[in-house]
């Protein structure tokens, strides 16, 4: 009597755990998709070929683009408005419509590298700095192209502040910026390390090498210099917009010597002049201000918004000698190139819709074409700096060509 209880109890749990298991088996099988949890990816960054180089023609294009307009000013995507633009236009205008241009110009000019020079997100729109700065420079790494930033002063009103804003672009694909430049051990050339006695974040030097297969090849002929020109200070109780610091310069003055020593040492550079650069940041110099009473190439539309504080820029970049041209932002309605002392500093018009602008003025973006010599079949150096603007309208027009600076040879 005992021997045929257990067993009925044995049947019965086994019918029991068998109607569990078929029952977790059945839910496994019709929903096993939606409660998958996956492990996150591991995504490794793109990286562009190195180093920069003109092309086998002799150019190199950089496309400068300010999400605000001479920044792009990146919010929220299509649920952030336009500012600024005609009535016709405001229903249908948001951020997808700076994406939009970005992807047009550069399939337009096909440039050789992206200058972004800052606000390229608007902090206080945004709620997620990564997932915005994701968007705005999305067009550019889906390019595949060399691109690089520095920073304006509302990039960091979101959830990152500038160190880490700088860190995060430097790990994107195809980006060639860095949080601040290196730093080789004399001792051990092949040990790089970062300079950490220096102002802001984002200062950093490109080089650009000769064509591929030319005796130009392994030389830098031509550098990109990028600064931090900071956000927002106090000084003497005076709230005003940042500037470059002296460590700044500094650096900036040892990179440009160094890379002056090393053409001098090496033999197989023959250029026979210091090779030309560009340097590109987001805030003017108080020197910009001189330019409204001289001749320009292009539209001035509003007074310059600098530091109260002069630290010196423009006198260090003409006892330097190689730096030929400035591209800045900041200023929206501003997209002009002037001359100060034989240095033309350029704004690079507003690009982006969500920051301010002035509705009927089409966004726009800068475009600058080095260009080498030639003599004999063979490449001589930068010969001509050239620039100029493209509106997002219909066509793209290109307006305000003109020459920056071109090589006269010493006779």
């Amino acid at each position: 009597m005992e021997s045929s209880s257990l067993t009925a109890k044995w049947k019965h749990s086994m019918v029991y755990l068998t109607l569990i298991y078929a029952t977790i088996y059945y839910l496994h099988y019709q929903i096993s998709d939606k409660l998958q949890i996956s492990q996150p990816k591991v995504h490794l960054k793109k990286n562009p070929d190195l180093p920069l180089r003109f092309r086998y023609d002799g150019t190199f294009k950089i496309l400068q683009v300010g999400l605000l307009v001479a920044d792009m000013h990146y919010g929220m995507g299509m649920v952030t408005r336009c500012r600024d633009v005609l009535p016709s236009q405001f229903d249908y205008c948001s951020d997808l419509n700076t994406t939009r241009f970005l992807k047009r110009i550069i399939e337009a000019e096909k440039p050789d590298f992206i200058a972004f020079t800052g606000d390229n997100i608007f902090g206080t729109s945004t709620t997620d700095a990564a997932e915005s700065m994701i968007e705005a420079f999305g067009p550019a790494m889906e390019s595949g192209l060399p691109w690089a930033a520095v920073l304006g002063n509302h990039d960091q009103e979101s959830t990152m502040n500038r160190e880490e804003l700088m860190y995060f672009i430097s790990l994107m694909d195809y980006s060639v910026a860095r949080t601040n430049p290196s730093a080789e051990n004399p001792s051990n050339p092949a040990k790089v390390g970062i300079i950490e006695n220096i102002d802001g974040f984002g200062n950093y030097d490109l080089r650009v090498h000769g064509p591929a297969g030319s005796h130009l090849a392994n030389n830098s002929i031509f550098n990109l210099f990028f600064l931090d020109s900071g956000d927002r200070e106090i000084v003497q109780g005076i709230r005003t917009y940042g500037w470059i610091k002296e460590s700044q310069l500094r650096w900036l003055r040892g990179v440009s010597e160094g890379i002056l020593l090393s053409q001098k040492q090496d033999s197989s550079h023959s250029l026979g002049a210091q090779s030309p650069a560009l340097a590109f940041f987001h805030i003017p110099i108080p020197e910009i201000r001189q330019l409204y009473h001289q001749k320009i190439v292009g539209q001035l539309h509003e007074a310059a918004a600098c530091s109260v504080v002069n630290s010196g820029v423009l006198q260090t970049f003409v006892s330097m000698g190689d730096v030929k041209a400035v591209f800045i932002g900041h200023d929206h309605t501003n997209d002009f190139c002037g001359n100060i002392d034989g240095i033309w500093l350029c704004y690079g018009g507003g690009f982006g819709y969500h920051g301010y602008g002035r509705a009927g003025w089409p966004r726009r973006a800068r475009v600058i074409l080095a260009e080498l010599g030639n003599e004999e079949n063979a490449w001589t150096g930068v010969k001509t700096i050239k620039t100029w603007k493209r509106l997002d309208d219909e066509k793209l027009s290109k307006i305000d060509e003109q020459v920056l600076w071109e090589y006269l040879r010493r006779r």
